[in-house]
């Protein structure tokens, strides 16, 4: 695969593109997937399942949450906590165990340092990767909730770009942390985080759940943010709450890539 990063990005430079920037991994990555496209798609059937399942399976015997001063179905309630997490899962699955093998074992990155690219663009290459993977399995899950009928307000227009920031989120603190990572073991820290995330971001049940101390933790984490951005969107119950999920979500993406980029030029250049 360190073959197919090199001559794409010699193409380019042969054509008189200067440097060609951070779409090259893009080109890249997109060469590699197109005859695994299974594959690319995995990451969307988990949530999925758990809609069905849970969503509407459980949302049977419930007759619904108030939010933000609305009652709504359990399955409307639920249908924005799995949007959520399938961009999540499309923006970690690259930017962790894709960018882990390609740093430490394929050694792409040195075929890619052999060519006008910069670390920085590396960095940007493989964040632009990871959001569009996700924004790709939140697309298909948006699609899924307009045809359940789980969309209840034209605010939903604004879901799908809102999706683009838990993306990219997840794809810069992703990366950032992945640097870090010496050994397989460590995706297990990867693990512990995702999964309380998933159960306990206000997927399931309404955050108001938690008290004191145990909510606040909740509503600080990323998944919780991008939740409840998307959720406000799709049932229309929109807050001022919604401004401060965008906020925390494009800092938090923005200074994954800052560190990744540093870490790259520790990693690849020293």
């Amino acid at each position: 695969m360190a073959l197919v990063t090199t001559a794409v990005t010699r193409d380019l430079a042969r054509r008189g593109a200067g440097s060609p920037g951070a779409w090259v991994l893009v080109r890249r990555n997109f060469l590699v997937y197109r005859k695994a496209w299974l594959v690319f798609l995995t990451g969307f059937a988990e949530p999925a399942l758990y809609l069905f399942s849970i969503g509407i399976g459980v949302g049977r015997l419930i007759d619904g949450f108030s939010y933000n001063g609305r009652v709504v179905p359990y399955a409307v309630f639920v249908a924005p906590g799995m949007l959520a997490a399938a961009s999540m899962n499309g923006a970690l699955l690259d930017s962790t165990f894709g960018i882990f093998f390609k740093l430490r074992y394929d050694k792409v990155y040195e075929g890619v340092l052999a060519t006008p690219v910069r670390t920085v663009d590396i960095a940007r290459g493989e964040l632009a990767w990871s959001l569009m993977r996700s924004s790709v399995y939140s697309a298909g899950f948006l699609a899924l909730m307009a045809v359940l009928g789980l969309v209840s307000s034209w605010w939903a227009v604004l879901a799908w770009p809102a999706t683009w920031l838990i993306g990219y989120a997840f794809a810069g603190a992703g990366m950032a942390l992945t640097t870090f990572m010496t050994s397989w073991q460590d995706f297990e820290y990867v693990s512990l985080a995702v999964v309380p995330m998933f159960l306990f971001s206000a997927t399931f049940f309404p955050v108001t759940a938690f008290h004191g101390a145990l909510r606040w933790v909740v509503e600080v984490t990323p998944l919780y943010r991008g939740v409840a951005l998307v959720r406000e969107l799709t049932t229309g119950a929109l807050s001022t709450d919604a401004l401060w999920s965008v906020g925390y979500l494009a800092v938090l993406g923005t200074m994954g890539l800052m560190v990744a980029s540093r870490r790259f030029d520790t990693l690849l250049l020293s």
